[in-house]
């Protein structure tokens, strides 16, 4: 008994029977009875063909989408149920998101990108927030970029920042939606490096919809997704 109590607590985000239906045009199973676990540290690669339901999932999970059968539970709270200024708040605070375009805001500079969502959550003081957004601008090797507006970035800065941002609040899971996506070979390599430094050293947990085989295949873990179903798990 002990142990499985053990091993509960290593779960950071557990999915049970979740089933999910568009109704336009008509009524469609996009998620039949989904369920699966993710561990703490653990790096997971979400695949499947383009309408397959991955991303659809994605956002389920992150909690972004309400409207869903089944339970889910993330970072050891049952967040289905939860009104959505609750869930606005927990999403600020336990996940971070990287998504295909990194959706920076060009005119401020990466440091003050970076700072937002933890200025948002308000646990810490102004200076405080930017000791910390040095810090994570530092793991990304960006240090020498933190006064530099972002739209003067190369792309693969750009997505840089975005995990900086994506991490500043020390969440207990990264969810990326095609995280390179927008990237060429190089600087998809290099957020690849980062992600899986982020799990090895930083016991991150990261979550990740992807095309791209090289990257899944080099993942800890890989869910396939066909028809709304997991094939592979």
């Amino acid at each position: 008994m002990a142990q499985s109590e053990n091993q509960a607590h290593d779960w950071v985000l557990s999915a049970a029977h979740i089933t999910k239906y568009f109704y336009e045009p008509a009524p469609f199973k996009v998620l039949n009875d989904i369920s699966f676990s993710v561990k703490k540290g653990e790096f997971l690669a979400l695949v499947g063909k383009s309408g397959c339901g991955k991303s659809t999932l994605l956002y389920v999970l992150s909690s972004m989408d309400t409207d869903y059968e089944g339970s889910l539970a993330l970072n050891g709270e049952q967040i289905t149920g939860r009104s959505q200024n609750y869930l606005a708040a927990f999403r600020n605070e336990h996940i971070g998101f990287v998504f295909q375009f990194h959706y920076l805001l060009p005119e401020f500079t990466a440091l003050e990108n970076v700072m937002i969502p933890a200025l948002k959550l308000g646990k810490y003081t102004p200076a405080e927030i930017k000791e910390r957004a040095y810090q994570k601008l530092g793991l990304l090797g960006l240090t020498d970029q933190a006064e530099k507006p972002s739209y003067k970035l190369s792309g693969g800065q750009q997505q840089r920042v975005a995990i900086a941002r994506a991490l500043i609040n020390n969440p207990a899971i990264i969810m990326g939606d095609e995280p390179t996506g927008n990237l060429d070979s190089a600087n998809t390599q290099n957020v690849f490096d980062i992600f899986k430094d982020l799990t090895r050293s930083y016991k991150q947990t990261i979550i990740a919809v992807t095309h791209d085989d090289e990257f899944a295949r080099n993942s800890d873990r890989v869910i396939e997704m066909k028809d709304g179903v997991i094939i592979k798990s």
